[in-house]
């Protein structure tokens, strides 16, 4: 039997070879490989996928959330020293993105139903050193609640969303990515809108916020050769901007097909140690991980990979549990601990086959037999 793959990349990139290739010879032939026409019409595209104003390519997601507070704190919105609410259940670029800019990550709790921050407990972990919440659209999962947008206008502060795993997903008829004030992406090869290499960008419908963004991810300069800030190179290149862009027209078509996986395994895994995602509004969740919980995932995910299953966990520790956040390892944040010793993401694509799932759903059932 052939490894059931968590994710098999080499048959999501085969599902567009034709495509890909063109796109990519096209920009090799075109000589020009930096900040061009490809970079140029991903963005618009993009921007108009997400329903903003503008997009910013970069190199990767996790540059795209780090410009964010910076862009804020060269525009005198945030300073050091200032506090950013986010959620404790998250992968750690969130809070990476926040600690480099020397700004102070306050954890608050996820909801054990959704595994998103837990709106009822924001409003409490607002000081006034707060500038802004962070919210992470996680597992492909809409975070945002209308809660959360009243309480960033009653305390005027800024809502920056993660949207590194929820390109496509829906709220209200508005994408993930559009709904706050500025949003960053990564298009890392396994996400649903995955590039063949890095690759990130920042959304948002601020003209000032945009433009210092876009200064500080090209070395902090507006004009070649004059620089008003001290950036870094950040830039998206050519051939993975046109890659992307071929990848984009078929994102809705992929994420149909993932949820169409998510609702068979939903329906048909019956093991009652097995705890299943709850899904409030298939809208609001793209599935770029399906995640289930057991509370002994271990063990679940030994008896997969013997089944030849490969099961991914996300995540082992959380960010505040890292040894490079030492500060923060004696905090106890029990909802998240136990998300963290729980999970357990399933196989899951666009490419699957029913055999595949049919396949996982059968090793699950039989599972404590």
């Amino acid at each position: 039997m052939t490894m059931i793959k968590f994710l098999d990349l080499q048959k999501v990139t085969a599902k567009y070879a034709d495509e890909i290739h063109e796109a990519v010879l096209r920009t090799v032939d075109s000589g020009w490989y930096l900040q061009g026409r490809e970079n140029e019409r991903f963005e618009t595209d993009y921007a108009k996928y997400i329903g903003t104003e503008y997009c910013i390519g970069c190199a990767n997601g996790l540059d795209a959330l780090i410009w964010i507070f910076r862009a804020y704190i060269e525009m005198g919105v945030m300073k050091q020293g200032d506090e950013v609410i986010v959620p404790a259940n998250t992968y750690i670029a969130t809070i990476l993105a926040i600690t480099e800019n020397g700004l102070k990550p306050v954890f608050v709790e996820p909801s054990i139903e959704t595994y998103q921050i837990d709106d009822s407990k924001i409003e409490e972990a607002v000081t006034p050193k707060t500038k802004a919440v962070c919210i992470v659209h996680l597992y492909g999962q809409c975070a945002y609640t209308d809660r959360i947008g009243e309480i960033c206008k009653k305390y005027n502060l800024k809502l920056i969303e993660d949207n590194a795993q929820a390109h496509g997903c829906i709220y209200q008829g508005k994408k993930t990515g559009s709904i706050g004030d500025a949003a960053g992406h990564s298009f890392y090869p396994g996400k649903n809108l995955g590039a063949l290499g890095d690759a990130g960008a920042v959304t948002t419908n601020d003209e000032k916020l945009a433009k210092t963004v876009r200064a500080l991810a090209n070395y902090g300069s507006y004009k070649k050769y004059i620089f008003q800030y001290t950036g870094r190179n950040s830039r998206l290149d050519e051939i993975q901007a046109a890659i992307l862009n071929v990848k984009l027209k078929h994102l809705d078509d992929d994420i149909a097909l993932r949820k169409q996986v998510a609702k068979y395994y939903i329906d048909s895994i019956t093991n009652p140690n097995i705890i299943l995602p709850k899904i409030f509004d298939w809208n609001q969740h793209v599935f770029h991980i399906f995640p289930i919980r057991c509370r002994e995932r271990d063990g679940l995910q030994n008896y997969l990979t013997d089944s030849e299953i490969q099961t991914i966990i996300h995540y082992p520790t959380p960010p505040h549990k890292q040894e490079c956040y030492k500060q923060w390892n004696e905090m106890s944040l029990p909802v998240t601990e136990q998300i963290h010793e729980e999970e357990l993401s399933l196989p899951m694509s666009p490419v699957m086959t029913r055999e595949e799932i049919d396949t996982v759903i059968t090793a699950l059932n039989k599972w404590g037999e």
